[in-house]
């Protein structure tokens, strides 16, 4: 979902450095993925097409932290009865 996002601290040597990548469009959604020592950051379209990956060394990453974009709870959202529809007048 747009504003999805990844932020990855990596080590650097003697310093670190932080990447984020970010689901800049409506309908796109940030994957990510370890493989064989890798770790994968994708940003992906609603039909499953990878836009853009980060790859960086697993050894080399220190936090990968996922901030999703809040989304609207079930509870939340308003009931058939509370609309008008159905129930009793």
């Amino acid at each position: 979902m747009k504003g999805d996002r990844v932020e990855i601290v990596v080590d650097a040597g003697d310093t670190t450095r932080t990447y984020e990548v970010v689901a800049s469009r409506a309908g796109r959604r940030v994957e990510t993925a370890v493989r064989r020592g890798v770790v994968e950051v994708s940003e992906v379209t609603r039909s499953g097409s990878v836009v853009r990956t980060a790859r960086f060394m697993a050894t080399r990453v220190l936090a990968l932290v996922e901030q999703p974009v809040p989304r609207e709870d079930s509870s939340e959202r308003p009931r058939a009865g509370d609309l008008g529809f159905g129930g009793t007048p």
